[in-house]
Parts: structure tokens; sequence; C-alpha cells
């Protein structure tokens, strides 16, 4: 008996015989064709799914519906490892920097110019050079305010500090806003001071305290208006 498989209708309905392995590759061409696999789920979504699936099996060994509540301990443990890794991956290691960023005297308050100079100089001794760049920021900026070119306010971030006394003090703005970042990126990020970095803040701050302000406009012209006889008379 012949299978009908192997023998097709013609319109007129004469049979035609196919040999088994053309129909069989015709077939497998038809399905392979991509209209019928358009609504199939995307690689990353048969990911999902099969790590959904895992989560629930576990979840369900936890709570007692599967064979051992240790195993489904276990295998929960190991795909929430799996999700973090990726995450991992694909957002990168959480940056310090990205915490809130608190003034420049920090929690304790500040204290006398001099003395954070003198805390600078001996961590700088002692080669710890962040410590010698934080201290010595903070005696930069309150030098700055013993002197009243800042005022005293709390809550002020490095940045706000030298950008303030960038105004009183324009040739040294440049210098000021690099210290500022220097400051930032070693008191709040993943930079590693040295050296250089203290001995430049020293002689800013040094220089600074031999520097005098430029007075505003308003106020320049103030000092140097003539002072009006008694009675208005020119």
């Amino acid at each position: 008996m012949s299978d009908w498989g192997d023998k097709l209708l013609t319109a007129g309905g004469a049979p035609v015989t196919v040999p088994r392995d053309p129909a069989r590759e015709a077939a497998r061409d038809e399905l392979l064709d991509a209209g019928y696999h358009k609504h199939d789920p995307s690689v990353l979504q048969r990911i999902t799914d099969w790590i959904s699936d895992h989560v629930a099996d576990a979840l369900d060994s936890i709570s007692g519906d599967g064979t051992d509540g240790t195993t489904g301990l276990v295998l929960f443990l190991i795909v929430a490892v799996l999700i973090g890794a990726a995450l991992w991956w694909r957002l990168g290691a959480p940056r310090r920097a990205a915490r809130t960023v608190q003034d420049v005297y920090g929690t304790e308050g500040p204290r006398s110019a001099d003395q954070y100079r003198a805390d600078a100089a001996g961590h700088a001794a002692a080669g710890r050079w962040n410590e010698a760049v934080r201290e010595q920021m903070r005696a930069l900026v309150r030098g700055l305010e013993e002197r009243t070119l800042l005022d005293t306010r709390p809550g002020r971030t490095a940045s706000e500090a030298a950008a303030e006394a960038g105004r009183a003090l324009p040739e040294h703005a440049a210098a000021l806003a690099g210290a500022a970042r220097t400051f930032d990126d070693i008191a709040y990020g993943e930079r590693t001071a040295d050296q250089d970095a203290y001995r430049l803040l020293h002689e800013l701050d040094r220089t600074l305290e031999r520097t005098r302000p430029v007075l505003a406009p308003e106020a320049a012209g103030a000092v140097g208006a003539p002072v009006p006889p008694p009675g208005g008379a020119a």
C-alpha cells in the first residue's frame, strides 16, 4: 500500500508521485519561513522567562511546595547572584562620587585656619596625603572667611567657596576652582592624593594670604567719589 505522503493530486485529480526527501525538505523550508515565527519571544524574553521560572520554583521549594526547602533556598541564592552579576555587568560598579557631597568642613564644623594648617602639616609629615589635602583645603577656605572675603555660611561646598572667592580674587579664580575639584575628588570620590596635590594647595593658600581682593565696581566708585561739602554746594 503506497504512502499518502508519496503522492499529490494535480488540479485535475491525477496522482503525482513525489519522493519522500524532497517533500520533507519542502515542508521544512515552509516551516522556516519568518512569517511563522514573527510572534516568537525574543532571546532576551526567553532568558527572562527562564529566570522567572527558576525563581518561582525556588520560592515554591522554600515555602514547602517543593521536595526540599534547603535545595530551593540554594537555587534562589544562585539565581539572585546571577541576576546581581548581570546587573553589575550592565550598569557597572556603584560610584562613591554619587553620594551626597557634604560641606567643606565635614560634620565637625569649622575651626581656625591655623588649626587646619597645623593638622595638614602633620598629615603631610606622616605621608597621609589624602588627609593633608582635605585639611589644607579647609584651611584655605577658613582663612578667606577670617579675612571676610567669604561670609561664614554653614553647608557651603568647596566648589561654592571657590566660585565666591574667585570673584574677589579673579586672578586666582582658575586655581581656586582646580583646588575645589581636587578636594571633591579626594574627599568624596575615588582619587588618591599625593605630595604634589598637597603642595599645590599649600602654595595657593600662602599666595592668597598675600593677595589683596579686587573691590566690586560699586565699592570702587564709592571709594573714589568726592565727598560733597555740607549743604550740598558744589
